[in-house]
């Protein structure tokens, strides 16, 4: 598949035109940034990695229930994808308090829920990423309440995938970022990525961060975070 004109960069990615208009293809970039750009950085190899861990997992959550933009990995930074139209939600499921969560809440960093938490952040980097609920989304027009349901149904069933995978690797899952995005006919797929960008990993016995909070929080071995974390995803696969 031939890589056409660049329809688009963002802070992690580009996307690019190809002569199917119903399929694009998304570069990784090692690029980094953190609170809402303010932060910059690159993290060597991150790019592949974010690349081939969003694949792996796709295939397997589709596999699983959840339909996915994935299509064909092209190489170790590209990938076949189809073309959505981004539903301008961020979609974040929280098994354990972390990051902002406990910040906003007063409530101590590894304080594990009852139950997992959904909440959404209206897309825009102008406004921050405002928290906003369902009722915002449908309000705004952003997604109608048919969507939103589907979304939150297909969220818990990644959190439910993710959580046994990752528990399989030696990592808690303790929260993660995702989007979804309508095809040409509205069907709702998942899209963007999954990866140590957007999700929290911590290893199950020492509670070390192997995820993008090492690159947040100054703690230093970030690239030796991403690469113990992709060590661990390709073990569990080859092993079944």
């Amino acid at each position: 598949m031939e890589k056409l004109s660049q329809l688009y960069e963002g802070k992690a990615k580009k996307v690019f035109k190809t002569e199917d208009p119903e399929l694009l293809i998304v570069s990784y970039k090692d690029d980094a940034t953190a609170f809402n750009g303010l932060k910059k950085g690159t993290i060597t190899g991150k790019g592949v990695i974010n690349n081939k861990m969003s694949n792996r997992l796709m295939q397997r959550l589709e596999k699983a229930g959840v339909p996915t933009h994935f299509v064909e990995e092209l190489n170790d930074r590209e990938t076949l994808v189809k073309k959505v139209e981004i539903v301008p939600l961020e979609v974040i499921i929280r098994n354990i308090a972390a990051g902002s969560f406990s910040k906003n809440y007063g409530v101590p960093e590894g304080t594990e829920f009852l139950s997992p938490t959904i909440e959404f952040s209206y897309k825009n980097d102008e406004l921050g990423d405002p928290l906003c609920n369902s009722y915002h989304a449908v309000a705004l027009g952003l997604c109608t309440r048919d969507e939103i349901e589907i979304i939150k149904d297909y969220a818990f069933k990644v959190n439910d995938f993710l959580k046994s995978f990752w528990e399989e690797c030696g990592v808690i899952l303790v929260d993660f970022k995702i989007e979804f995005g309508r095809l040409s006919d509205g069907t709702i797929v998942l899209a963007d990525e999954i990866s140590p960008d957007t999700c929290r990993l911590w290893d199950s016995k020492t509670h070390e961060k192997l995820d993008k909070d090492r690159f947040r929080r100054d703690l230093g071995g970030v690239e030796d975070a991403y690469n113990e974390i992709m060590s661990r995803l390709e073990k569990n696969i080859e092993s079944k």
